[in-house]
């Protein structure tokens, strides 16, 4: 029996003829019709989730939510300018919306205290970079299937992008620029580790490339994708080292209390 480890990574096996993933990515990145009905209803109901707490009206929302960012990972594998400026256009003014549409609803909430499902959206850390890398993997594996798979809802779960959006609609609408900023870097924390992981895909299943291009375009594209990485991802890592001494605080100071409960031989009462 002759075993071939590469065929265990083969992404080309099952997956969609390279016309119908194509259109399949830009009918996902539409903005009109359907789209955008779905938009607004995912956009209201990660608000609401956000402003009552609930984790699991958050996850209806993310599950709903066509916002994913695959359609700019493939104009640039594919190196068309044209698809990707549309995937951008489109997905500003999905972006512009949802932080338009959120700031109004939470202006018009009766409830404006920070919940923590909100608070838990402003500080970002490396651990998310590595769920957005990747859930981009899987989400542009899944695109490319012939068939349908699970994996889209779990990468939605995931790498949700609508509620960092109304979490930063909410600071908008409180005037707190410690949760717009927060929650704006979750954002593109998941938007360009996405693209990043869809593109690193669609290279390795050899998409076809749109126009002719020479290799100092691809080389410049590659440099620049390789800055913009390590830029979004240093602020990341700082804030993970915080949490870590947070934690390690937190930690030490649980230990401390209990062996002084234990030695007085006092019953604590919470």
């Amino acid at each position: 029996m002759n075993f071939n480890f590469s065929q265990l990574l083969d992404l080309k096996g099952d997956s969609a003829p390279f016309s119908e993933i194509r259109q399949r990515i830009a009918s996902d990145a539409s903005v009109k019709g359907a789209n955008l009905v779905i938009l607004i209803t995912a956009i209201l109901i990660a608000s609401v989730g956000l402003n009552m707490n609930s984790t699991a009206v958050i996850i209806g929302a993310m599950l709903i939510s066509p916002l994913m960012g695959v359609a700019t990972g493939y104009g640039m594998a594919t190196y068309d300018m044209q698809f990707i400026k549309d995937s951008m256009v489109k997905l500003g003014f999905q972006v512009s919306f949802a932080l338009i549409t959120s700031a109004i609803y939470f202006s018009l909430s009766p409830i404006s205290d920070a919940s923590s499902e909100l608070l838990a959206r402003t500080s970002p850390t490396i651990w998310d970079v590595i769920i957005a890398l990747a859930g981009g993997i899987a989400g542009a594996i899944g695109n490319t299937r012939k068939e349908k798979t699970n994996v889209i809802p779990g990468v939605a779960i995931a790498t949700a992008l609508m509620p960092p959006l109304c979490t930063a609609g909410y600071g908008i609408a409180t005037h707190s620029s410690t949760f717009v900023l927060g929650a704006l870097y979750l954002f593109f924390i998941n938007a360009f580790f996405i693209t990043l992981s869809a593109f690193l895909v669609f290279k390795v299943l050899r998409v076809p490339a749109s126009t002719t291009v020479n290799e100092s375009h691809m080389q410049y594209q590659r440099t620049i994708l390789l800055i913009a990485g390590i830029v979004i991802t240093i602020p990341s890592i700082y804030m993970a080292y915080l949490t870590v001494n947070d934690n390690i605080r937190d930690t030490q100071i649980k230990t401390f209390i209990a062996k002084e409960v234990a030695s007085e031989k006092v019953s604590a009462v919470s």
